[in-house]
């Protein structure tokens, strides 16, 4: 991987693997006159090195096969094979066009009878509201956070209203005058705040980071990043206009694979001095989200917020987005959609990663996700798939964490996806992109009726709730969901073979079963000992040695960067608390858990959602970030404002 260290001295590109990971990225010769991380330094071997005598070693544990590098995962059940394609031919095109017609009627079959059903909910729920105002009660006074509710919704009415009579005094004063208003006087808000607003008044509800994020006084710019097998992946970034200005687009457009940024970016002329520099975060959302989902709360949304307190915040999209691109494969293709989360673990990461590093002149940065982006990040990191990215992360925030499955996929409607084998599922939900009607109902359908329609059918599907939303706020949420998605990624998730069958993203159903019987025997063991040392009068001998059955079992080696987790305790979908016990527990002994908590109350969306999300997520997300950042560095950045 290309990344720079804070005096611009370039390092090694490509996250090339050892015996413990997998190579990306098939390795070129450096050029003489570029300096290079040792490569004994980027992929040493885990350490330091499990010990234990003989007698310790009472856990015995299946791990993961050993890695091939020259086909990775060749026959691992928790990764399932995809289907190989014949070159393009006609007979192949017409084969194709049949299947995405047959697919088109059947998952359109599927989505409807969801629709219908979301439909039946939605209406017994609206019923026992009408009965409830029908005997003289308010059912939206039972929701947590009603008053801040209302005084949020006043305080965006008055402020519409303030920018609606600004822009007309202006209008009339450039009218009567015959001239330009001054650039300072164009926009609502005092001229010396430190955030001005460039937008206002009545929101549009538009697909749009940028939009939203001039609304409370910044802006993005886009980058297009190219990945190792040739998708183009969006990458936002948010800055203050105050304090810089954007780069021309032709050196934010693709410039290669990650393998190929080997010679640092020259500083930008708008470069801050060491001192007043912003530590970047990369932040990434979750299934069927855009990284828009952390830019819909205002001044309250995780990413707008995080800025404002002095980081770079860049914001990385899962593959194809809203608009699906490749390199050198039309959408068309069935190859163009052949991909499953692992090719984001092992490509669209590292490649976030190297761009952001690249763009930005440090070498490390932290990495902020929720749910999926949760998963791809800890599969990358896993010792088994990509470790080599953990140096060149300061610490790993978790939202929603999705690694264990939670009781929600044994509803009904989940539970058929995975009983039907993967035949059917393709025949069903074809071999291009995940029911793709979905995003064609987002171009054609007003607005409001399309986030109405998509909060019903996704609260239906995933049993989650507004509750604890800003419900007012809660149209512009829906805008940045759902995007595309692979049909052979959703069968990752929810087919037979995935995450759903097996429970876990790193583990079988087998391992984990063998790893709760020997937990069971193992805490045995402990109270037996614990009484025997009650009777004895001895206390038990602690040891600071790894075990080495549990040490070979882990799923992180000593290259896995600091974690903190903030999980939702009412979350059905995952099991946070699950996963926290694992990376807390002897199971994971060269993991570091900085920070977590556990909010009982929180559902699945709560976490980057929630009225009180900034209180309870995002101030210490904010904090444990800045504790990671090495202390030479810290001189170098601005320190975040409280």
């Amino acid at each position: 991987m290309k990344t720079t260290d804070i005096n611009a001295t370039p390092v090694s590109s490509a996250f090339s693997g050892n015996e413990d990971t997998i190579s990306i990225a098939p390795s070129a010769p450096e050029p003489a006159s570029i300096g290079v991380v040792d490569a004994e330094k980027l992929c040493a071997p885990a350490s330091p090195c499990p010990s234990g005598s003989s007698s310790q070693k009472s856990i015995s544990i299946t791990a993961l096969p050993p890695i091939d590098e020259e086909n990775p995962y060749p026959h691992h059940t928790l990764f399932p094979p995809l289907p190989e394609y014949k070159a393009t031919s006609v007979l192949a095109s017409i084969q194709w066009r049949a299947l995405r017609v047959a697919s088109f009627c059947l998952s359109l079959t599927f989505l409807t009878g969801i629709v219908l059903a979301a439909s039946v909910s939605s209406t017994l729920i609206a019923a026992n509201g009408l009965y409830i105002r029908i005997r003289g009660g308010d059912p939206e006074k039972v929701r947590p956070f009603w008053q801040e509710e209302c005084k949020r919704r006043e305080a965006r009415e008055s402020a519409t209203r303030a920018w609606d009579d600004e822009k007309r005094k202006q209008a009339a004063k450039s009218s009567a005058l015959g001239s330009e208003v001054d650039a300072e006087e164009r926009n609502v808000g005092l001229a010396k705040a430190a955030y001005e607003p460039l937008e206002g008044g009545q929101d549009p509800l538009v697909c749009n980071i940028s939009y939203y994020a001039r609304r409370v006084g910044l802006d993005a710019e886009t980058y297009r990043v190219q990945t190792e097998d040739g998708a183009v992946i969006t990458l936002w970034h948010l800055y203050n206009p105050k304090e810089y200005a954007p780069i021309p687009f032709s050196d934010r457009d693709c410039i290669g694979p990650p393998s190929t940024l080997r010679t640092p970016k020259a500083d930008p002329q708008s470069r801050p001095a060491d001192g007043d520099r912003k530590y970047p975060i990369l932040m990434l959302p979750g299934l069927f989200q855009s990284a828009g989902a952390f830019c819909t709360n205002d001044d309250d949304s995780l990413a707008f917020f995080l800025a404002k307190s002095g980081y770079d915040i860049w914001l990385g999209s899962n593959r194809y987005g809203f608009h699906p691109e490749h390199i050198s494969l039309s959408s068309s293709d069935p190859l163009f959609w052949s991909w499953t989360i692992k090719d984001m673990a092992t490509l669209d990461l590292p490649a976030l990663i190297t761009r952001v590093l690249y763009e930005t002149n440090f070498t490390k940065l932290a990495l902020i996700g929720h749910s999926q982006g949760t998963a791809e990040t800890f599969l990358a990191l896993s010792k088994h798939i990509q470790p080599s990215l953990g140096p060149h992360i300061s610490i790993f925030c978790a939202l929603s964490p999705a690694a264990y499955s939670g009781p929600l996929v044994n509803k009904p409607y989940l539970k058929f996806m995975r009983l039907i084998p993967a035949t059917c599922f393709r025949l069903i939900f074809g071999i291009h992109a995940f029911i793709p009607l979905m995003l064609t109902m987002h171009t054609f359908l007003p607005a409001p009726l399309y986030a109405t329609m998509g909060y019903m059918v996704f609260s239906y599907l995933f049993k989650w709730s507004d509750a604890r939303w800003d419900r007012g706020l809660r149209p512009r949420f829906f805008q940045f969901s759902p995007i595309y998605a692979s049909a052979e990624c959703m069968r990752w998730w929810l087919g037979k073979g995935g995450f759903a069958d097996h429970g876990c993203i790193l583990s079988t159903r087998e391992q984990m079963a063998r790893e709760n019987a020997e937990d069971a025997r193992y805490e045995a063991q402990v109270v037996e000992k614990k009484i025997e040392a009650g009777a004895s009068g001895a206390g038990l001998p602690v040891s600071t040695d790894v075990d080495v059955d549990l040490a070979s079992a882990a799923w992180y080696d000593d290259r896995a960067p600091p974690m903190a987790l903030w999980v939702a305790g009412s979350d059905q979908l995952v099991d946070g608390g699950r996963l926290l016990r694992r990376l807390k527990g002897r199971r994971e002994p060269y993991v570091r858990v900085v920070h977590s908590k556990v909010i009982e109350e929180y559902e699945h969306l709560d976490v980057i959602w929630a009225i009180d999300s900034i209180e309870k997520v995002g101030m210490e997300v904010r904090r444990v970030i800045w504790e990671c950042v090495q202390e030479d560095v810290r001189g170098l950045c601005r320190t975040p404002e409280a």
